[in-house]
Order: C-alpha cells, then sequence, then structure tokens
C-alpha cells in the first residue's frame, strides 16, 4: 500500500520532537546551557539559522525552565499520551493538507466535517444538528446569538443597529454562569450592558443553584410589556461553581411560548454519552444550541470545542460565522477528527464513565464523615461533588448559639462564616498539595461560601486519576478533620486567655487559618512613635525566633506575605491536646524575657556612655594635678630630663576602671598595690522565665497529658509541698569549729532578709499547708 512519504516523515518528526520536549531527564552540554543562560532575555535573530535539534532544545528549556523552580507546580503538566499526539498531529497535518489543490482541499474538509459532526451528534444524542468548531468556549455561543440577531431582525443586515435601537434584545443569563460572560457577549455584540438580563436562582424552593423559572416568567412578561425583545437564554447542565443543572424541561417550554433561542452549556453534557443519564440533563438534547469542551473531558490537549445547533437557513449560519465558504476554516476539527478515531466511540464512553465513577466514590465515602456538607444535585449521581468542612452543634450547643445569635445576629454570622471560608480555604490547598492527581480546587459558591470540588469530568483525564487517588484523598481529609475541628475549638479559649494576660495583645484576624494571632504589647514612655514602632518589631521578631526554637508541634509564622498585620507571631493549625494556658503563659514569659534583657542592655548602653563621658574628666584633671605636682621645668624636653636623672620622681599611676556591675567608676590605685584586679560585686541573675513544668517522659511543650490531667497536677503539687517543708526544717550548715554568736547570727538573718521576704510570697500561697513555717518566720521577724 503506497503511503506518502511526507506524511511518514511528519509522524516520525512528531514522535521525535514529544519524546526530546517530554525527556525530563535530559543531559545540556556545557556550551548548550551557556547558549540558553539568558534564555528569558529576547536576542538577536540570528542570520546563519539553526537546526531542528537546537531549535526543540530551545524550546524545550523555556517549557521546563530550571527544575527545582518547577517543582510545585509540575504536577498540573498534562501528561501527554498517544491520543494526545494525535491531536497534535492533527495541528501539523493542516498546515500540510492547507497546501493541496483547491478541490482537494474541499474534498477532504467536507469528509473531515462531516465525519467529526455526525460522530458527535450521535455520541450526544443530538439529532439533525450541526457543528462549529472553535477555540475560544465562548465564541460558540457569540455566533449563536448573531444568529438569533439575523433571524429575529429581518432588515440586520441592512439597518444594522438601528433596528435593535427600536427594539431592544434582551439576552437571559443565570446569575450562577460564569463570572464575565454577560459583559463579554455585549462587548463582542456591541450591545448596551442594559440588553443583558441576570435571572436569580431559587431561594426558597429546590437548589440554591438553578435557575428560578417563576422569576425568569415575570422578567420576560415585563420586557415584553416594555416594548423590549426577548432573544436568548443562557441555561446551565452543571454550573461553573457547584456543578448543578437548571430545569431544562420548564425553561424548554418557556422558550417557545415566547419564541426564544435555548442555549445549554455545562460540564454535565459529557454524561449525555453514558448509556444512563438522568432526565435533567437529557433534556439538554431538546435544546436550540450547546457547547461541548471536549479537550478537558477526554484529556485531549489543542482540541477545539463544539457548538452544535439546529437552524435550518444556512445563509443566515454563514451570515453569524457559524460556517465559512473557506476551506482552511474547516480544517480546525482535524485534530478532533483523529482524536475520536484513535479513542472509538468504547474509549470516550469509558472515560466518561470512569469519571462518573471517582465522583460517585468520593460521594458515598463523604456520607460517611462527620463535620463534612456536601452540595450536590443528585445523591444517586452527580458528576461534580462540593463538600466543606462544617461544625455542626449538638442540642444544648445549638440552643446557647440560636440565643446568642438572635442578640448580634449580624456579626456572628458574617464572622463566623468568614472563619469557615478561611479553614476550607486552608483545607482545599492542603488536599491538593498532599493528592496533586484528585486535582481538588477551592471555589466560592454565593450561599456556601468557600468549598472544596471535585470535578472529575474536568480533570481525570489530563491528571490520570484514579480510584487509589480519591481513597487517598478520603483519608488525607479524615486527618485534617480532626485538626480543624480541634483549633476551631480552642480559638475562642485562646482569645480569652490573651485577653486576660497582661502584656498580650489579640489581634483578631479572620482571614487566618490557624489558633489566632497575638502580638506582645510593649508600650515605653519618653519614646516617639517610629522609636517605640521599631522597638516593637524587634522584639515580636526576636519572640518569634524563640518561639520556633522550642520542641513544640505548633507553627509559629509572621503571617501571610500579603494582608497580614505587623508585629504579631500568627498560631498554626493545633491538635485536642494543647494546653492553651501554657502557651499563653509561654508567649508572655518569654517577650517579657525579651523586654527586660533590652531594657537591659539599653540601661547599660547609657551607664556606659557617661561612664567614659567622667573618666575622660576625671582623667583630664589627673593630667592637670599631675603637671602641678612635676613642675614646669620636668616638662622641658633635655631639662626634663637632665631633671629627672637626678632627682626622680616618684608618682604612682593613676588610672580608672568602670564596674559594670555596679554602674560607678572607680580609681586604679588598689590594683597597682595588690597586683590583682578586684572582681566586684556579684552580678545579678539574668531574668530568666520560671516555665518548669513537670512532664512526662515523652511529652513535649504545650502538651497536655494523655492521662488524668487532673490527678497528675494535684500529685505534682503536693509533691512539691512537701520538699518545701523538707527545705525549710532541714538545720543550717555550720563549718567545722565555727560557733554562730550572736552578732553573727544577726549578720546571718540580713544576709537571708531577701531570701526569707521572696519566700514568704510562697509560704503565703500555702498557708494551709504549712503552719509551721508561718510561725517560724514569725519568731524570726521577733527576733530580728
Amino acid at each position: 500500500k503506497m503511503v506518502d512519504p511526507t506524511l511518514a516523515e511528519m509522524g516520525k518528526n512528531l514522535n521525535e520532537a514529544m519524546k526530546m520536549l517530554e525527556d525530563n531527564q535530559r543531559k545540556v552540554e556545557e556550551e548548550n546551557e551557556k547558549k540558553y543562560a539568558r534564555k528569558d532575555i529576547p536576542g538577536p535573530l540570528q542570520g546563519s539559522g539553526q537546526d531542528m535539534v537546537s531549535i526543540l532544545q530551545l524550546v524545550q528549556n523555556l517549557m521546563h525552565g530550571e527544575e527545582e523552580e518547577e517543582t510545585s507546580q509540575a504536577y498540573r503538566l498534562q501528561n501527554v499520551g498517544e491520543q494526545g499526539h494525535m491531536a497534535l498531529l492533527g495541528h501539523s497535518l493542516a498546515a500540510y493538507i492547507s497546501v493541496l489543490d483547491r478541490e482537494r482541499l474541499r474534498k477532504l474538509t467536507t469528509r473531515i466535517l462531516s465525519d467529526t459532526t455526525l460522530w458527535l451528534c450521535r455520541l450526544f444524542r443530538y439529532e439533525n444538528g450541526s457543528a462549529y468548531y472553535h477555540e475560544d468556549d465562548r465564541e460558540g455561543l457569540l455566533k449563536i446569538c448573531r444568529l438569533v440577531i439575523h433571524t429575529r431582525y429581518e432588515d440586520y443586515t441592512v439597518e444594522g443597529f438601528n433596528v435593535l435601537y427600536t427594539k431592544q434584545p434582551v439576552i437571559y443569563i443565570s446569575s450562577a454562569a460564569r463570572t464575565g460572560l454577560g459583559q463579554a457577549l455585549c462587548n463582542q455584540l456591541g450591545l448596551p450592558l442594559s440588553c443583558m438580563c441576570r435571572v436569580p436562582c431559587n431561594t426558597m424552593f429546590g437548589s440554591q443553584h438553578q435557575m428560578d423559572v417563576a422569576l425568569l416568567d415575570r422578567l420576560i412578561k415585563d420586557d415584553v410589556e416594555s416594548g423590549k425583545l426577548p432573544l436568548l437564554l443562557v441555561a446551565n447542565a452543571g454550573t461553573p461553581g457547584a456543578g448543578h443543572t437548571d430545569k431544562l424541561g420548564r425553561l424548554k417550554e418557556l422558550c417557545e411560548q415566547y419564541n426564544m433561542w435555548l442555549h445549554v452549556e455545562g460540564v454535565n453534557l459529557a454524561t449525555l454519552a453514558l448509556g444512563y443519564v438522568c432526565s435533567s440533563v437529557l433534556a439538554a438534547t431538546k435544546c436550540d444550541s450547546m457547547t461541548l469542551t471536549l479537550g478537558s473531558w477526554l484529556g485531549l490537549p489543542a482540541v477545539p470545542a463544539v457548538t452544535l445547533y439546529r437552524h435550518e437557513d444556512p445563509s443566515l449560519s454563514l451570515a453569524a460565522g457559524l460556517t465559512s465558504s473557506q476551506p482552511v476554516e474547516k480544517l480546525r476539527a482535524l485534530p478532533l477528527w483523529l482524536s475520536l478515531q484513535y479513542l472509538g466511540h468504547d474509549g470516550i464512553v469509558e472515560r466518561i464513565k470512569h469519571a462518573s465513577q471517582l465522583s460517585q466514590r468520593l460521594l458515598e465515602n463523604l456520607k460517611n464523615l462527620d463535620f463534612i456538607r456536601t452540595s450536590v444535585e443528585d445523591e444517586l449521581s452527580s458528576p461534580v461533588v462540593v463538600f466543606k468542612f462544617f461544625r455542626e452543634y449538638s442540642n444544648r450547643d445549638q440552643t446557647s448559639h440560636a440565643a446568642q445569635a438572635s442578640t448580634i445576629q449580624h456579626p456572628i454570622i458574617s464572622n463566623e462564616r468568614h472563619i469557615y471560608d478561611t479553614f476550607n480555604q486552608w483545607l482545599g490547598e492542603q488536599l491538593a498539595q498532599l493528592v496533586p492527581a484528585s486535582g481538588v480546587d477551592v471555589v466560592e459558591l454565593e450561599d456556601e461560601g468557600t468549598c472544596v470540588r471535585f470535578s472529575p469530568l474536568m480533570t481525570s483525564a489530563v491528571l490520570g486519576t484514579e480510584i487509589q487517588d480519591v481513597d487517598q484523598l478520603v483519608d488525607c481529609l479524615k486527618m485534617k478533620i480532626p485538626v480543624l475541628t480541634s483549633t476551631l475549638q480552642l480559638r475562642e479559649e485562646f482569645e480569652q486567655e490573651v485577653r486576660r494576660t497582661v502584656g498580650l495583645l489579640y489581634i483578631e484576624d479572620l482571614s487566618w487559618p490557624g489558633l489566632g494571632v497575638v502580638r506582645y504589647d510593649y508600650h515605653s514612655d519618653g519614646k516617639n512613635d517610629d522609636k517605640q514602632e521599631k522597638e516593637l518589631e524587634k522584639i515580636n521578631t526576636e519572640l518569634l525566633k524563640k518561639l520556633n526554637e522550642l520542641e513544640s508541634d505548633l507553627t509559629f509564622s509572621l503571617g501571610p506575605e500579603f494582608g497580614g498585620q505587623k508585629n504579631c507571631v500568627y498560631i498554626g493549625m493545633v491538635t485536642e491536646d494543647l494546653d492553651v494556658s501554657e502557651l499563653v503563659e509561654t508567649i508572655a514569659a518569654t517577650g517579657r524575657e525579651i523586654e527586660e534583657n533590652s531594657r537591659l542592655l539599653e540601661n547599660m548602653t547609657e551607664v556606659v556612655r557617661k561612664g567614659i563621658q567622667e573618666a575622660q574628666l576625671q582623667l583630664q584633671k589627673a593630667n592637670e594635678e599631675r603637671l602641678l605636682e612635676e613642675g614646669v621645668l620636668r616638662q622641658i624636653p633635655v631639662v626634663g630630663s637632665v631633671l629627672n636623672w637626678f632627682s626622680p620622681f616618684q608618682a604612682s599611676p593613676k588610672g580608672r576602671t568602670f564596674n559594670l556591675t555596679a554602674g560607678s567608676l572607680e580609681s586604679t590605685e588598689s590594683t597597682y598595690v595588690s597586683k590583682a584586679q578586684g572582681t566586684g560585686t556579684t552580678p545579678p541573675p539574668t531574668p530568666t522565665s520560671s516555665l518548669a513544668k513537670q512532664r512526662l517522659p515523652g511529652q513535649k511543650i504545650f502538651k497536655r497529658s494523655l492521662r488524668s490531667s487532673d490527678a497528675f497536677s494535684e500529685t505534682s503539687s503536693v509533691s512539691h509541698c512537701d520538699d518545701l517543708e523538707k527545705t525549710d526544717q532541714r538545720p543550717p550548715t555550720l563549718s567545722p569549729g565555727q560557733e554562730q554568736g550572736p552578732l553573727e547570727t544577726e549578720k546571718t538573718e540580713e544576709q537571708k532578709e531577701v531570701a526569707q521576704a521572696t519566700k514568704t510570697d510562697t509560704e503565703d500561697i500555702q498557708n494551709d499547708k504549712l503552719p509551721h513555717d508561718c510561725t517560724k518566720v514569725e519568731e524570726q521577724e521577733s527576733q530580728r
């Protein structure tokens, strides 16, 4: 059988090029590394030209870049398989076929277009339909709008916008439609925004994401009475957010009543290829047009979207741009024509069926999880699964929560929703990071707020999602739910503890997914605002550093990069065994320690500065006194040397030493006499936080004991009191041959006065358990 050598070479070159581009473990020669080191900077066009290998190497470098920079997003790159190679080959073939003679090109493009249209119409149960292939998925709806305008306004071709001015057209879209769809249509059609009518979704009955049919009926009647022309209705078979389907049957009846065009789009249209289709989606086969995005459904790169429509006047379709007399325009369907033949009918159905099974598997597992609320249209078959974390209240908690919410309704509802939105945002990001093959993402819904969405029809074919990926997703979700629940429960306790603690300031940041935000409050009299702000930043930065050095399971950070509070410590997610009081106490004590050390250093700096100035004055005065003692003759160079040789002048060296402990300036005469430097007084101990808490072996900081914490704390307090009693009852130790007389006793008492005064506070706290010690202190005071 004869084979076109150009086609064979084209296929071979494509395979080699794809193999080179997909080879992530490439070995680049040194000259190529230097050659493409500055690949982001445009350079001049080389005059001699380059070979194909060098050009493909450049494309590969531009695609992959530095591997260490792309690791976080590498999982999002599509794995192009054999079916993808067929789609890419279609673009190369389209360029080759376009050079054929006009008659052969017309026959070939007509065959490709008719085959692809017939296959898609049979596959998605759309009888007697025509197809328009387009790159932008909104372009098909735009052409349909132009077709309807040409159909309803007979003089539009001649009169133009004057016809629209006399009777303004109206296009109806759902409030759950894609963001910016209505504005894009008005801009491309040259219509004012008043021609676009957004229809609200149901608020009382049915799904919150379905178009309100009764309200739509009233809106159409009002527009007709005001002299407007209802033109087209855009419905959804799978809303972009929640994946719900409008009541297409009732909407079709309404469109027939007012002679309107019904266009349907959405991901649920893919299920029309399955053997069992729910009735709400099956009604889409009776609509006037629908848009299919086969590239994401089947995992095909660079294939066009398809808009199937029914219309009997080919001249109007040509005027609207749905058909073209240029054969090259018809070659858009070539990549899809090749890919559909490669997959076959069974392969296409199997991919869509596999995606539906994945969503059903996840939905069944979510039903058994607590604190997870799903938002699906059909519990039995829903291609899109939307869920969120939500903590249900018990009967008692629900009563108190309702009573509290009735007092301050709006702040509590808004704050609670904001907190749940933040937590679900964090949950979705964590799941997407832990199970990248699942393809979950975060979506914002009008009523439910922030939710996690699983839409395998849009992602499974691209990412290769399997059943085990869904099971792994459920396992990760089970691990994250206790963390979310514990953090949500302890947020209020943490806030109360911080507000009760002196020196700490609670910062309310509802957009932070964690336990909370705290700031060590630093106030210093006599300092301006800029200096105090710098000191506050320094203390909180050092506080964050010391908290991260502790051996705990908590995460402390400066917060988000944008939009966060300054000079704060952000605490992340926690578990249920967190000791909130110990955490807050540690933060406050560490902050006080940093502040005291900072003040000590600041005071020492001031003392040293003043001491140096005083020492300079005293040394200058000593030099003047030395001049008076020695006389003027001894200062003359030659005479002074002779005079000193005959009559040496004995003068003790005078200097000054600065005692950092006492903060005083002292003379150095004693140092020269004793030939040793005095040690001075003992420096005061550095302030440290007394946070020693008895722990079980292996127990980390900020963790409550897994055993009975009350029994443990009671036992530890009793043992501590017993140690104090033993210490107080122990007689003082005397050195051998030393007797303690009355004077020595008085000196000893004076030396222990500070220790006794410090100890009195502890003894007052334990007054009921240590009566003997209290009596002993009173006797000593009377003797003193």
